[in-house]
């Protein structure tokens, strides 16, 4: 972002990425390959189907179709994601194409988000960052009350009512124009998951309702988005534009169900390399994390935290 507090605050960051990273190997990093976003949004959606078959399949024996709906709610989180990566510009190497707007559309409807409002969202979100204000995802998602319940709310169904509010505060300052796009785009998304639950009702019953839609997007995908967002930014260190993130441990099994969105700070310091890159860009950085430097957290550690130790968000947990 050429612009915003984030920009403001990161001049002598920016001077240490030319000092201590390769030119070269960013450049590489920073390659995108239509293909090998296609391989991992349809290895998702293969991962999709084939877990609502064994939900159908195995209706009758929770120990299969409950991880089968549990694994589902993950994958239709990693479509928010595969959404993210559209708004970067980080799935073609021709940055503008008509094909943006097709895969923001495919990618938003499996967890109900209105593409133009995440887009707009989100980007305030890169070029906001530090700001307690700008940045809406801080301002208006963010739990104000430090509570225990409270915070256990992120994790079930509420989730859905808070982030729409808070999507809702944030668009109060966007133009007429795009809040008109906005009301149009939700009113479809709506529709199509109506449509959808309707579809299951009437041809599957209403309990594989439940089971292949109920549990995977109103209880599971909750718990994802929650401890995906806990791992972004709120054990930081606020006096350091470098610690503005969380750096989270590399693991397989969370590259594989998160899509490497766990590399969040990385994606801060380089929001156009592809995600595919993220675990190598994470090693590329080292350097930087030591000179500041920057604790290297796991979910675990940070949910403890979090929870148990009742910390508040978007400060030292040290």
């Amino acid at each position: 972002m050429g612009h915003g507090r984030w920009h403001e605050a990161t001049g002598d960051l920016r001077l240490e990425f030319v000092d201590l990273l390769d030119a070269e190997r960013l450049k590489e990093l920073h390659r995108t390959s239509g293909w090998r976003h296609a391989a991992v949004a349809i290895r998702q959606l293969l991962l999709g189907v084939v877990a609502a078959y064994a939900i159908v399949v195995f209706e009758d024996r929770w120990y299969a179709w409950v991880p089968a709906a549990v694994f589902l709610g993950f994958v239709i989180f990693s479509f928010t994601v595969l959404l993210h990566e559209v708004v970067h510009r980080a799935v073609f190497r021709r940055r503008e194409t008509a094909w943006n707007r097709a895969l923001a559309w495919i990618y938003a409807l499996p967890s109900g988000l209105a593409p133009a409002q995440f887009e707009r969202w989100h980007l305030d979100h890169h070029a906001e960052l530090g700001d307690p204000e700008a940045d809406p995802k801080r301002a208006y998602l963010s739990p104000k009350r430090v509570k225990r319940w409270f915070k256990l709310l992120y994790f079930t169904p509420a989730l859905f009512p808070l982030y729409f509010r808070a999507a809702a505060k944030a668009s109060g300052k966007y133009p007429d124009a795009l809040r008109s796009r906005l009301r149009r785009e939700r009113l479809l998304v709506t529709a199509a998951h109506l449509l959808a639950m309707a579809s299951i009702w009437g041809g599957l019953g209403g309990l594989l309702l439940l089971k292949l839609y109920v549990v995977p997007v109103f209880l599971v995908f909750p718990v994802a988005f929650t401890i995906n967002r806990v791992g972004q930014h709120y054990d930081i260190t606020p006096e350091d534009p470098a610690a503005w993130g969380t750096v989270i441990r590399s693991n397989p099994l969370w590259d594989f169900l998160f899509l490497w969105s766990s590399y969040h700070i990385e994606h801060h310091y380089f929001p156009r390399v592809p995600f595919y890159n993220l675990r190598a860009l994470h090693k590329e950085l080292r350097p930087i994390f030591l000179r500041h430097p920057m604790r290297v957290r796991t979910y675990g550690g940070l949910l403890w935290d979090w929870l148990v130790r009742n910390k508040s968000p978007h400060l030292s947990w040290h």
